[in-house]
């Protein structure tokens, strides 16, 4: 027996959760490297940047989704059956897991740091490095097997994140004319600047976000006709434009904090230590304490969704399951190591985030160029096929993309 949707509120709210997945993708840690970066050594002027990464994301989560509930296929298992042989999906899927090891190797930062700083450094870096490694097991333990708990988890801590950041705006005060010329001109005066926007980019366009977004709609989409399918896209678009255009203005609102809190007073903050410790004789130690709760709780749901985006990418790509908690420890390891040295050799996990960033969007196109092929041509798509407008759109998001990327690599290349 086909089983139904309902409509209205109560149909939107059974299939409320995938774009929610999708936005901590905007608010991870990663973001927090970039933005506060961003902020407090440029001020409000690479804000465009962050609301223009913004829209490009809700754009292609949308798209991302829509393939989902089109196909009821991934977007790991539409690239593993054009590929067709075997031998040419592994170098693919390798390339989508190096993705997830840079996207997870944000998220653990963020962890590490929030315990830091939350410890007020009586647990050093490296101890707090090991003691996150175990972040997600908490999540999952709680969740059991009930994918729903985890959308609602992440909902949670989601809303923390933004409660968090109106307290911080309300807090120090940002300059409404600035904030406004900050999102309505771009402006890129250096290599530093374009180094930061790809890095805003590659924080907020994430692979993993993309490719898992598919992978949730999929599963919502299983068993229904044409026309349920056609709710079921109505439902996407409300979920995606409002959840991600939420998680948006808590990306901006990083930044603004930062260059209220930090550039305007002409601070110089290079690590997230400082930023924490810079925070206290400004605004007193709850400002320092929400600051240091936000970073956690962006860790902890970033974590979360990178565990679901990395079964997607294994799962689409070579047709077979592994258990989560497997996936997480090869990852964990992956990761623990390296950062661990490099925490010995003193680099800072601000620095480490922002450069994390970067290299995620060099490969956004692995993801990004399959999604605008695939939503655009009717063969895959039947009437779910996007419009003229729409392909044109996507098609000039990935040019962004491409282009600063293609500049950053041609200006380091001949630094």
């Amino acid at each position: 027996m086909q089983r139904g949707i309902g409509t209205g509120l109560s149909g939107y709210l059974s299939y409320f959760g995938p774009a929610t997945l999708a936005a901590v993708a905007y608010i991870d840690p990663g973001n927090f490297g970039t933005d506060i970066t961003a902020g407090a050594g440029f001020g409000y002027l690479l804000l465009w940047s962050v609301l223009l990464a913004n829209l490009m994301g809700i754009l292609l989560q949308y798209l991302s989704g829509k393939l989902g509930i089109a196909t009821s296929q991934s977007l790991a298992e539409l690239i593993r059956q054009s590929l067709g042989r075997r031998s040419r999906v592994i170098p693919y899927w390798l390339a989508s897991e190096v993705f997830a090891v840079f996207t997870d190797l944000a998220e653990f930062l963020g962890v590490t740091s929030a315990i830091y700083l939350l410890s007020g450094g009586t647990i050093p870096l490296l101890v707090a490095a090991w003691i996150s490694a175990f972040d997600v097991i908490v999540v999952f333990a709680f969740a059991g097997k009930k994918f729903r708990r985890i959308e609602l988890m992440i909902t949670m801590l989601v809303f923390g994140i933004g409660l968090g950041y109106v307290y911080e705006i309300f807090l120090v005060g940002a300059n409404a004319v600035s904030v406004g010329t900050g999102l309505i001109i771009p402006t890129i005066t250096s290599s530093n600047q374009l180094f930061l926007v790809v890095g805003i980019i590659g924080a907020t366009v994430m692979p993993h976000a993309l490719v898992l977004h598919s992978s949730l709609t999929k599963a919502r989409a299983v068993g229904l006709d044409l026309e349920q399918r056609k709710k079921l896209l109505r439902y996407h678009r409300w979920d995606s434009i409002g959840n991600l255009t939420i998680a948006g203005l808590i990306n901006m609102a990083i930044l603004i904090m930062a260059a209220a809190a930090f550039h305007t007073a002409g601070l110089t903050v290079a690590t997230v230590d400082e930023a924490y410790k810079t925070l206290t004789p400004l605004f007193g130690l709850f400002a320092s304490v929400v600051f240091a709760l936000t970073l956690l709780f962006s860790g902890l749901s970033s974590s979360t969704v990178g565990v679901l985006a990395g079964q997607s990418i294994l799962e689409g790509f070579l047709g077979t399951k592994l258990n989560p908690w497997i996936r997480r420890i090869i990852l964990r390891v992956i990761n623990v190591i390296p950062t661990s040295v490099a925490i010995s050799l003193h680099y800072d996990p601000l620095l480490l985030l922002v450069y994390s960033q970067v290299v995620l969007s060099l490969m956004i196109p692995l993801p990004l160029i399959p999604i605008i092929y695939y939503t655009s041509r009717k063969k895959v798509m039947g009437q779910f096929v996007n419009r003229g407008t729409i392909t044109v759109l996507a098609v000039l998001t990935a040019a962004v993309i491409v282009g600063l990327n293609g500049v950053l690599l041609y200006t380091t290349l001949l630094a």
